[in-house]
């Protein structure tokens, strides 16, 4: 049994993604090739927004869209500290000071209702994190930060193609940024990324940083990085965004039978806002004794994977700083074991996980 099948997914699409390497390979523009704009226009019609870059991976995403803003050294963002590094990392790269607020206990994103406390005269950005495929309370993120003339950045990593009150994840905020790790909802056969925006100032910056802050060539008028896209990449995407909104469906399908099965056997599921829908990304519950729950599952021969079991605070690399009050990330950290889920799971093995998960929430 596979965590995640890419394999099924290949099969499915074969002729169209080898079709599109090929194009790619008799071209022979390997980066930033026709294939990337033609993907960016249709991610960028997909979620409803005016300007998509695409970028080398979703880390680079984050960096590029702070450095459009022009946060720096000495500035705070607010996000939250049950993420993937990537987030607080990006923050801490270029100087700034992440300030960690904790996150709702049945969400796992960050609550907005603790927000405003940690506003302070350096807090220049705010940075949510749509996490396991759900959209954060974006409407009362914005809400804050309108007030505290703040502009807000989805990480929206995990939940390209999932909504929000009827409207897509990347297009809730001033930028959203997603990545197409191969394991995301949406993902490439290696590292993609990219930032989305309503703004055409952001969008040309955001477009400039990512080649080397060029704006024709060889002239730089902003400090860069290497941060763009290559043709490859582009063109599994768009074989794969074919079918996304099929594979979605089928996420979200699979997920509400997940929950059902597991409700009626008493345990904890993970819980969707009424006004979101979740791709998905993991399908995540919370066990008490984590570590004897992964042994019963691996010895039945169905994988398991933790994520975060250190939120950002408490990692070496941000060593030194204050630690926050965020019980609820600790309290997340310690329990959560996310079970197999793709596009592709079939109802016989979901069964078997079923069956076996049950017992151990007994």
């Amino acid at each position: 049994m596979n965590f995640i099948d890419l394999q099924s997914q290949y099969r499915r699409i074969e002729g169209d993604v080898n079709a599109r390497i090929k194009a790619v390979l008799d071209h022979g523009q390997y980066i930033m090739g026709p294939e990337v704009a033609e993907l960016e226009d249709r991610l960028g019609a997909f979620v409803g927004v005016k300007h998509c870059i695409g970028v080398s991976n979703g880390t680079d995403a984050l960096l590029v869209a702070m450095l459009a803003l022009g946060i720096g050294p000495g500035d705070e963002v607010i996000t939250t500290p049950f993420t993937f590094i990537a987030t607080g990392e990006m923050i801490a790269l270029i100087g700034a000071i992440p300030v960690y607020v904790d996150i709702d206990a049945r969400t796992y994103n960050i609550d907005p209702a603790k927000i405003e406390a940690a506003i302070t005269p350096k807090t220049r950005a705010i940075i949510p994190v749509s996490l396991y495929g759900q959209c954060a309370d974006m409407d009362a993120i914005n809400a804050i930060a309108e007030r505290h003339g703040l502009p807000v950045i989805e990480d929206a990593a995990q939940s390209f193609g999932a909504t929000y009150k009827g409207r897509q994840s990347c297009g809730l905020s001033l930028i959203g940024c997603t990545s197409f790790f191969p394991s995301k909802p949406l993902g490439a056969y290696g590292d993609a990324g990219a930032c989305f925006t309503d703004d055409d100032t952001l969008a040309k910056a955001m477009r400039e940083i990512r080649v080397h802050g060029q704006d024709r060539r060889y002239h730089h008028p902003r400090i860069g990085i290497n941060g763009r896209l290559d043709s490859l990449q582009a063109a599994v995407l768009l074989a794969k965004l074919a079918i996304f909104p099929e594979e979605v469906d089928a996420r979200s399908r699979i997920g509400a039978r997940y929950s059902q099965l597991l409700s009626n056997a008493g345990c904890v599921t993970p819980y969707v806002e009424p006004y979101n829908t979740s791709v998905y990304a993991q399908y995540t519950i919370g066990v008490e004794d984590r570590e004897r729950f992964i042994a019963r599952l691996a010895q039945a021969g169905i994988p398991t994977a933790v994520h975060y079991p250190v939120p950002l605070h408490r990692q070496p690399a941000f060593a030194g700083m204050p630690l926050p009050e965020v019980p609820v990330a600790e309290w997340a950290a310690a329990r959560v074991v996310s079970l197999p889920m793709h596009p592709y799971l079939t109802e016989p093995d979901l069964g078997r996980i079923v069956r076996y998960v049950a017992d151990q929430c007994r």
